[in-house]
């Protein structure tokens, strides 16, 4: 319960911020799905090339907040939305591959593990490659390594060909704020998603499968799950993040 009122205040904290900051337009709406409330932010294929990866500033330090993203802007730019995007060791390197502007700064690890990254099939997001946006199984994408503007690995899957993960409990008491992303069929829209309460990989699984008809979804994490979105009153503190994902815009 601690933890919950910990990501609570966050939240609230965050929401009172976000009031004052500029934002740039950005699809980020509160859904419900199944009791379940969510917010989704919704990338369409034209804004790939404005969708960004960020984890060090030019100094090399991780960024590890909103705010620092934030300064990393252009003059003129805002950030339209931004969310946590993929594990991290201590000192917050990412735990597998991660891919910024076409470099590879992390490479990839298709090994299972007894935590959440490592409980396969985990995969990968794509960005800018054959297809706008693509989860990819990381097995399957070790051995094919499409191409990619963006990428950052997780796990688990949250949705493996139109199936929830294996190991998914419909009765499971593990429940955490959690993130994600889901991508349509053709690959031509992302979901970037985030859950208001504590919910389990199950029922974020089927919000994604059942809610947005996904057939590929990626676990992004759990208890550092943090949200920046003005246009929805969020601006949330919290712990520090590893790598970060967020659609940059002009600002209004």
């Amino acid at each position: 319960m601690a933890g919950d009122w910990g990501c609570r205040l966050g939240v609230i904290l965050g929401a009172l911020v976000a009031l004052a900051l500029p934002a740039a337009a950005a699809a980020c709406e509160r859904v419900q799905h199944d009791g379940q409330g969510y917010v989704l932010c919704e990338v369409e294929a034209a804004q790939e090339p404005a969708l960004r990866l960020w984890m060090d500033g030019s100094d090399g330090v991780p960024l590890r907040n909103f705010n620092n993203v934030r300064r990393m802007l252009d003059e003129g730019e805002a950030l339209g939305f931004a969310m946590n995007a993929g594990m991290f060791h201590p000192g917050f390197r990412p735990v597998g591959l991660l891919v910024i502007d076409g470099q590879e700064l992390s490479p990839i690890v298709t090994g299972g593990s007894r935590d959440n990254f490592g409980m396969l099939p985990n995969g990968v997001f794509c960005t800018g490659g054959d297809r706008p946006f693509q989860v990819v199984e990381s097995r399957s994408f070790a051995a094919t390594r499409p191409d990619c503007r963006l990428a950052t690995q997780s796990g688990p899957m949250l949705v493996i060909e139109g199936e929830l993960h294996p190991r998914f409990l419909p009765d499971s008491t593990s429940r955490y704020i959690r993130n994600g992303v889901g991508v349509s069929p053709d690959g031509q829209t992302a979901w970037f998603a985030i859950s208001d309460r504590p919910v389990t990989f199950h029922e974020f699984g089927r919000f994604f499968r059942d809610g947005l008809g996904v057939r590929e979804a990626l676990y992004f994490d759990g208890s550092i799950s943090r949200l920046y979105a003005p246009s929805v009153g969020r601006a949330d503190f919290g712990r520090s993040m590893g790598p970060i994902i967020g659609l940059v815009g002009q600002g209004g």
